[in-house]
């Protein structure tokens, strides 16, 4: 069933209520699982993650899903595990997956470029990533996540990693060129939209991630970009409340 766009320039609200430049609501937990040396739990929107990081641990880890990495600095290994119940379809994909393979290797080269990897040669970072459900934005989310269990494993980097989507409220066959940009798609928006995931490091316009998927016309992408990365900016400063707050609580935990 198409997507009905009609209300969005009357009521300036979508489906769901929220504005053009409103993000969903963003939940997340540090050091869920005490056997990880890093972990974190996240949720933006119906979007719902589990993150896991091992390492940096000593020697070569063979096979798994993508990394990168030299010699010279730490492998950065990425593995994605899309539960069958997570999506409308119910579809169980597969360890060869194109799209989760693609996923694994953008998540990958990101952190390569992000992490202090020259700290630890002939090392491995492995970052599992396990995602209970799917509402759109699901690369930003497993970004997010990432971020937060490897400050959580205390693996150096320079900045936060923030991610977020934006899109356009009419698709590339329409041809409307008045067409508005929209922060945070959810899955239905995303099915029907031209979108694309945009991460950026900390609170500035350094863009480390840009994955488009679908077709736009070239006039409409610098406004999606700029709204993108508006919207990174809002994600880092949540981000950031979320560890300082878990900071809080360990500092605590130690004083009483």
């Amino acid at each position: 069933m198409p997507l009905d766009t009609s209300t969005y320039s009357l009521a300036l609200l979508r489906l769901d209520g929220r504005r053009w430049n409103e993000l969903r609501r963003m939940h997340a937990q540090i050091s869920t699982q005490l056997t990880a040396d890093g972990s974190s739990y996240l949720e933006m929107g119906n979007t719902k993650v589990i993150c896991t990081v091992a390492g940096p641990a000593e020697g070569r880890r063979a096979g798994g899903g993508g990394g990168t990495g030299g010699d010279a600095n730490a492998m950065v290994q990425v593995e994605i595990g899309i539960a069958g119940f997570s999506g409308v379809d119910r579809k169980r994909r597969g360890r060869g997956d194109k799209r989760t393979s693609a996923m694994q290797m953008t998540i990958a080269n990101a952190f390569s470029n992000t992490l202090f990897t020259h700290l630890y040669p002939h090392s491995t970072i492995l970052i599992t990533l396990h995602v209970l459900s799917q509402d759109g934005s699901l690369l930003a989310a497993c970004l997010n996540a990432a971020t937060l269990a490897l400050i959580d494993a205390g693996v150096p980097m320079s900045d936060y990693v923030a991610a977020c989507t934006s899109g356009s409220t009419s698709s590339y066959s329409s041809n409307d060129e008045a067409a508005d940009p929209l922060l945070d798609l959810n899955g239905t928006e995303e099915q029907e939209l031209p979108f694309l995931t945009v991460g950026t490091l900390g609170a500035g316009e350094k863009v480390s991630v840009l994955v488009m998927e679908s077709r736009v016309q070239a006039t409409r992408l610098e406004g999606m970009l700029a709204v993108g990365v508006d919207g990174c900016k809002q994600v880092k400063e949540i981000l950031d409340q979320i560890v300082r707050r878990h900071g809080k609580r360990i500092l605590e935990s130690v004083e009483t």
